[in-house]
């Protein structure tokens, strides 16, 4: 069973958890730790001999582009992070249409290649904002994975499938791929994602990742972001939740990777999406 390995390309002061005391104008006063952390991940995967898909934001690929380069001539996937980390459903359909149009021209102007993967900031294709799905069709995407099928404050549609599907929509149609849950009754457990995979221990991650491969037979989608592995960034003093949110157990996102890639085999989001929905 291959599972993907995604990496959500942004940097700390970035995050939604941060948004209230950093505004995205003052990004540019803010020590940048992008490229050194991607970096990283990507000695990691090399290691390894994994290939991943890197969700870049826009607004990292403008200032970072051979960063970008290199993520590509490395053999991984370059897909689309939008531009400015805002919430989908924070904004009009016209700004959003706007920021995914523009993201999609930076990237593939800057690795001379077709961009066909997109995934919401903070995961923010919700029940009301699903107009966005129509928007990624006309704007030339093949798949989405930005759907958490989970209960939480800033995200999910906890009862949305569960696993790789087609959306159809009067604009046409689009491959979704929803983060990975484990269902336990009546409601979802998140396994195998950025704060989850701090949070929770990773025997708990590792047995999650083996009943959707042998139980349900379905892949893993795992992400994570590059500030992940960065426990000495500079420091944010935003909301007791955000903090935690953020900061717990930084020091062991490193270690986790490195087990992961070693206990399940990966792949970038491209070739899970193009394997048939029926043979997976």
């Amino acid at each position: 069973m291959v599972n993907a390995i995604t990496i959500d390309v942004e940097d700390y002061y970035h995050v939604s958890a941060f948004e209230s005391v950093v505004s995205s104008k003052e990004w540019d006063q803010y020590e940048s730790r992008v490229e050194q952390n991607t970096r990283l991940l990507l000695g990691i995967l090399e290691e390894s001999q994994v290939y991943a898909t890197f969700f870049v934001l826009g607004w990292v690929a403008k200032r970072h582009p051979r960063l970008i380069q290199e993520i590509h001539q490395r053999g991984h996937e370059v897909a689309s992070h939008g531009y400015t980390h805002q919430r989908v459903y924070t904004q009009t359909p016209e700004k959003f249409r706007e920021e995914t149009r523009l993201s999609k021209k930076i990237l593939e102007d800057t690795i001379g290649q077709p961009v066909m993967g997109y995934r919401a900031a903070s995961y923010s294709i919700t029940e009301k904002s699903l107009w966005a799905i129509d928007i990624l069709i006309e704007e030339g995407f093949s798949y989405d994975s930005s759907i958490f099928p989970v209960m939480h404050d800033r995200y999910g549609i906890p009862n949305a499938q569960r696993f790789s599907h087609i959306i159809e929509r009067s604009s046409g149609s689009i491959r979704e791929f929803p983060l990975s849950t484990i269902n336990l009754g009546k409601m979802n457990m998140p396994i195998g994602g950025g704060g989850y995979l701090r949070l929770f221990p990773y025997s708990l991650t590792k047995w999650g990742i083996k009943r959707l491969n042998q139980r349900e037979k379905q892949p893993a989608i795992v992400y994570l972001h590059p500030w992940e592995v960065d426990p000495n960034q500079p420091k944010i003093n935003g909301s007791m939740l955000s903090k935690f949110r953020h900061y717990v157990n930084l020091k062991k996102t490193e270690q986790t990777v490195r087990n992961l890639l070693k206990d399940f085999e990966f792949a970038p989001m491209n070739r899970l999406a193009s394997i048939p929905i029926s043979e997976m």
